[in-house]
């Protein structure tokens, strides 16, 4: 992992320097939207699919972390249940993982960006209507 990779945390002391690298944003933001009710998921890509059918959680999934000059900008996207208020629940992830990263790391986060790719209908609800 190169230097410029990792986020550079508090100032240098005489014990030494704390680095956080962006992964650990990542499984933060990844948890911290999860906990959220009306959050069915998150948008992987193929590995992290392989990798939870194979038995390995993904927590990051769904989370890109991009560290600026200006500062750390996070994209979260997510799938979320059928019935739910979009901006309310998107509110509430945004609120959460700031809240997260900051009492974990102290990190003040530029922008949290959510991005919903879909929305799940529960199939009980699907075949209730089907049978009216």
């Amino acid at each position: 992992m190169n230097e410029n990779s990792l986020l550079n945390v508090g100032e240098g002391s005489d014990l030494g320097k704390v680095e956080i690298a962006p992964e650990v944003i990542e499984v933060i933001a990844g948890i911290a939207t999860i906990e959220i009710k009306g959050v069915f998921g998150m948008r992987g890509n193929f590995a992290s699919g392989v990798a939870e059918r194979l038995g390995k959680k993904s927590h990051g999934k769904g989370i890109k972390v991009e560290l600026t000059e200006n500062g750390v900008l996070i994209d979260v996207f997510v799938v979320l249940d059928y019935g739910t208020t979009i901006p309310e629940i998107a509110q509430k992830i945004q609120t959460n993982i700031r809240q997260a990263l900051k009492n974990m790391t102290a990190l003040e986060i530029d922008e949290i960006n959510i991005h919903v790719v879909g929305v799940q209908i529960d199939q009980k609800e699907e075949q209730e209507a089907i049978s009216e």
